[in-house]
């Protein structure tokens, strides 16, 4: 056996110890190389060495459904792909393709088969065909099934191995301090062919919780992973991984058996011949999401959490005060691991990471304007009872409708100046569908199926979109081609790699700026962007612009000198001033 089977070896006996104590390690280990490895297939002699090399300044990621556009003629997926190729091929390299399996709820993420693509969207060619051209995301939903699915009806029919596949707990059990995102009750009774029992579901009493303890339900899982992974998937997003290890009397969440299941198949992807990366999904407070970092062996990749509902305050406000003061906070991404920057994805935008970052007063204040422009609000269940703001349901662009102080003539370009915003931060920016189409509240949704997350999944007719994006005076077409633009330019800057180095700057309040430097020290990047309805003024060496460098805003094109003239910023104006 060579240092590196050794190597792997041990890390994978350490970690099964740690999640499975009273199981023979040996077999186990065995089990988990023939469930990731099914057909013999060698491990990368040499284990991927944390690095900055899996991802670079010129990507970009694209979030959305299989059937976010549709004809009613050609599958879902067919469309997407032509979408991609005609308006987005060279401006963003990956999709996020929410889940695209059979399912009975949720929008997805209550599935019925992990094997199967939907047969509505098209099929696993369809799936091959997009990863050819671009860096293909999944969703690995693990946590939780559907209650109409085979797994779970096996279950209640007491057939092996599914009779031990799912959490059971008592009513009589103390489960007053788990943590959930959600207020409808966490136990659901059902008759079984071993009697009544009362079933875990963390999120509906549809989407029944797996019970990770038994490794079988762990190993499946690694089996569908390589599924996915055979058919071209590269980015791997663990759904809900928070909540997947449950110990009665616990709060249940972020437990240390969950970070050692995340730290196993970190392992497995780095020993892969395929260059995969697992991107954690915890929409929960700041500590407690950059955990999943672990210690360089956990998640290649977090979501930015914090970053939607504080850009949406400092965009309400005018004032980027809490914005700073969180960025100035937050660490750098340790060595082969990055964050994802976003503002708007397919949930509402999560009001648990600024728990303890805005004050009832400001979250109120935001609480309210998103009603204000058509949008609703989505409640959890409190630890010991009660109910708090969980996420806010609302098209990001209609949630730039206004300010605190009302609507304005101004939607677009607070909705361009939030944006450019997250292609500037540390990390991968990635772009919800409709907030790059600039999509509206699609109320009628909401109406129909008495979601409030339906006001941000709009299914837009291609032929319309078409139509739309053709026309150069739509909103749709400016809001993308705009977005096209600004992330090709931020494409040709090394120092916007996600790993370059970032500063926050101290300035006037109604500007965010941050300072990135390329990782070979080569370029700088002054990022200013003025998030409010005034224009502002400030004097070059406020951000220490060294004098005899020239100094030009990519953005616009315009020469910046380092003495002289102050710097004005129009209303939402951006400036990126570097120094190549």
């Amino acid at each position: 056996m060579t240092d590196l089977s050794r190597s792997f070896s041990q890390k994978l006996a350490d970690l099964l110890a740690a999640i499975y104590p009273d199981v023979s390690h040996d077999i186990l280990a065995s089990q988990v190389i023939e469930a990731f490895w099914p057909d013999g297939t060698s491990r990368r002699r040499r284990g991927r060495v944390p690095g900055n090399n899996l991802w670079s300044e010129r990507d970009a990621l694209l979030i959305t459904y299989g059937n976010s556009i549709v004809d009613g003629t050609h599958k879902p997926l067919d469309l997407l792909r032509d979408f991609l190729l005609r308006y987005l091929k060279g401006t963003v390299d990956g999709v996020h393709i929410l889940p695209f399996f059979p399912y009975t709820s949720d929008d997805g993420f209550s599935v019925t088969d992990y094997r199967a693509v939907n047969p509505s969207l098209g099929d696993w060619a369809d799936i091959t065909r997009i990863s050819q051209d671009f860096m293909l995301m999944s969703d690995l939903v693990l946590n939780h099934v559907s209650s109409q699915g085979t797994w779970f009806n096996s279950y209640l029919q007491g057939h092996d191995p599914y009779d031990k596949f799912f959490f059971e707990a008592s009513p009589d059990d103390d489960l007053r301090h788990v943590v959930r995102p959600r207020v409808n009750p966490l136990l659901r009774q059902v008759e079984t062919s071993r009697g009544t029992r009362h079933v875990w579901c963390t999120f509906s009493h549809d989407q029944v919780d797996l019970d990770f303890r038994n490794p079988q339900v762990l190993l499946e899982f690694l089996r569908i992973m390589r599924l996915h992974i055979d058919h071209g998937v590269r980015v791997i997003r663990l759904d809900a991984v928070a909540f997947i290890w449950k110990e009665i009397g616990t709060k249940s969440i972020h437990m240390p058996q969950t970070h050692a299941i995340v730290r196993l198949m970190r392992l497995l992807c780095d020993f892969a011949t395929e260059h995969v990366i697992l991107l954690t999904e915890t929409n929960v407070p700041k500590t407690e999401n950059l955990s999943y970092f672990g210690n360089r062996n956990e998640a290649h990749a977090i979501y930015n959490f914090p970053l939607p509902p504080l850009l949406l305050h400092a965009m309400l406000s005018g004032s980027a005060r809490e914005l700073n003061r969180w960025q100035v906070s937050m660490p750098p991404a340790q060595l082969g691991c990055a964050y994802l920057n976003f503002s708007a994805s397919h949930d509402g935008i999560g009001m648990r990471p600024v728990e303890d970052i805005l004050s009832d007063d400001e979250k109120g204040k935001i609480i309210q304007k998103v009603k204000d422009f058509g949008g609703q609000v989505s409640m959890r269940a409190m630890p010991g009872g009660g109910e708090a703001p969980y996420e806010l349901n609302i098209t990001f662009f209609d949630a730039m409708k206004g300010t605190f102080e009302g609507e304005d003539d101004l939607q677009m370009d607070r909705f361009l100046a939030s944006q450019t915003i997250v292609m500037a931060l540390e990390g991968i920016p990635a772009f919800y569908i409709h907030a790059m189409l600039a999509t509206s509240n699609d109320s009628g949704a909401v109406a129909k199926t008495g979601r409030a997350r339906s006001i941000n999944r709009h299914r837009w007719d291609y032929p319309t979109l078409r139509a739309l994006l053709d026309d150069p005076d739509s909103i749709q077409s400016k809001a993308l081609n705009s977005l096209k633009k600004r992330i090709s330019i931020r494409g040709a800057q090394p120092a916007f790699h996600p790993n370059a180095t970032q500063f926050t700057l101290q300035l006037d309040e109604r500007i965010f700026g941050i300072w990135r430097q390329s990782l070979d020290r080569s370029q700088s990047i002054f990022a200013l962007h003025n998030v409010s309805d005034q224009t502002v003024t400030i004097a070059p060496s406020s951000i220490n612009l060294i004098d005899g460098d020239d100094w030009v805003d990519v953005l616009s094109g315009e020469a910046v000198y380092a003495t002289g003239t102050d710097l004005s910023f129009a209303p939402y104006q951006c400036r990126w001033i570097t120094n190549r």
